[in-house]
């Protein structure tokens, strides 16, 4: 199997000073529009990724906290780079949909989780689930992205 190119570059990166910011710079670039909640990808493993979104007036809704749509591109990005982190070489993704559910006020920082259980990767439909959390642990939002995987073609 051959190294992975995302988990590869945020260990070389995570050494420098800043490096998990200039990550998430490169992150950002790779789907520009993540550079709307100014991420920090702050934890990537086969199976798991973290994405924090620093409370600020640009991803705030009417009543002060944290927008859910916000909350959503976080959960996408966690998702997305998990996914690269993990899948397999021959495999690919596409996203077919997400159901959240926003179980309390973000009021703070929120933390981004995708998780992919025991990182069971299959051919078909897969449940990826996600979590945000707020600064003290509270679930701000759940859910799963669904994701639709298939071999990649034949060169």
């Amino acid at each position: 199997m051959s190294k992975n190119y995302v988990l590869s570059l945020y260990n070389k990166m995570g050494k420098l000073p800043f490096g998990k910011k200039l990550f998430s710079l490169f992150a950002s670039n790779k789907a520009p529009y993540f550079k709307t909640v100014s991420p920090l990808i702050t934890k990537v493993v086969p199976s798991e990724c973290h994405c924090l979104i620093k409370k600020r007036r640009k991803v705030e809704n009417h009543i002060g906290t944290v927008h859910v749509i916000a909350i959503a591109n976080g959960l996408e990005m966690a998702m997305g780079f998990m996914a690269e982190a993990s899948i397999p070489t021959h495999l690919r993704w596409i996203p077919k949909g997400m159901d959240l559910q926003y179980t309390a006020k973000a009021g703070s920082d929120i933390r981004c989780v995708a998780l992919l259980e025991n990182n069971q990767w299959q051919v078909g439909d897969l449940p990826v689930e996600v979590t945000a959390y707020d600064e003290n642990d509270v679930v701000v939002v759940k859910g799963i992205i669904h994701l639709w995987v298939s071999e990649k073609p034949k060169k």
